[in-house]
């Protein structure tokens, strides 16, 4: 299993989608991705069907983290919320989720509970408190190879300028990635990149509030990381309406029968062949 700290050093921005589940994670692994996003979004919508308000725990977070590290080898960026309360709440979570299989924790700068960084009614908390969470985090970590994201959601409730600010004092508190989140047009997101220093993440949502630049423009500028933190649990949700709501309208599958995966494909992507080799192999 390789690091992330050898996708930030290259030349080029990864692209780093988003699951909810193991499942999503076993598909953008096979499609080809180096590295998965945990989205605390998604985990919320997808496992406890509400709102990205604060509602999932840190316990949650670490439970579906560890079944998505049983299922994949890439690296997994692990959306930590707020910490889950103050500095050795952090310290908590930092802790779990290193256990857990996270190669990057990424804490925020909200108050808690936290929103979605693309709703509205956002409140942050003091930098210095923000700092101190950072060096718990920091403090935490049984390993130097996982690393300590910081977000800002300042852009929203202070402007661009306040969370460039907090971006580089996050930086110069000890952490490894900074992500600055809500920019709300290509001259803040230029801006962002040209002034805050180390590996950068930009996230862009679909309907969201920050425009959806190229992938290749975004690594010109300098950003280390483009996620599309819930783009897969959109198509999915898509999906299953136009599925179920045919179903229920017309009793049958058979004009959206192109829409389903086969039964083979299904057992292909859950590996079903590796546990007929070890049911096999551990057979009397």
């Amino acid at each position: 299993m390789d690091g992330i700290r050898s996708l930030l050093t290259g030349d080029e921005a990864v692209l780093l989608p988003g699951a909810m589940n193991a499942l999503a994670a076993r598909i953008i692994e096979d499609t080809g991705f180096k590295a998965i996003y945990v989205t605390g979004a998604g985990v919320t919508n997808a496992s406890l069907g509400m709102p990205d308000l604060g509602l999932i725990t840190a316990t949650e977070i670490a439970e579906q983290t560890a079944r998505i590290r049983d299922v994949t080898e890439l690296p997994l960026i692990v959306d930590a919320d707020t910490g889950f309360g103050n500095a050795l709440n952090t310290q908590r979570t930092v802790r779990a989720l290193e256990r857990a299989g996270a190669g990057v924790i990424q804490l925020e700068d909200q108050t808690f509970p936290k929103r979605c960084g693309h709703f509205e009614d956002k409140a942050v908390v003091p930098a210095q408190e923000m700092i101190q969470k950072l060096h718990a985090a920091v403090d935490a970590r049984a390993s130097e190879d996982t690393l300590i994201m910081a977000r800002t959601d300042a852009a929203a409730t202070d402007g661009i300028d306040e969370a460039i600010d907090r971006a580089n004092q996050y930086v110069e508190a000890g952490a490894d990635i900074s992500f600055v989140e809500g920019p709300r047009t290509p001259e803040d997101i230029a801006r962002v990149a040209q002034a805050v220093p180390g590996p950068k993440l930009i996230n862009l949502v679909v309907g969201g509030k920050t425009p959806l630049l190229p992938l290749s423009d975004l690594g010109s500028m300098g950003y280390a990381l483009v996620l599309y933190a819930n783009a897969g649990l959109q198509a999915a949700i898509l999906a299953l309406q136009e599925v179920y709501g045919h179903l229920k309208q017309h009793g049958d599958l058979e004009d959206v029968i192109h829409r389903l995966a086969d039964f083979s494909e299904r057992q292909k992507v859950i590996r079903k062949d590796e546990f007929d080799r070890l049911e096999q192999k551990y057979r009397s």
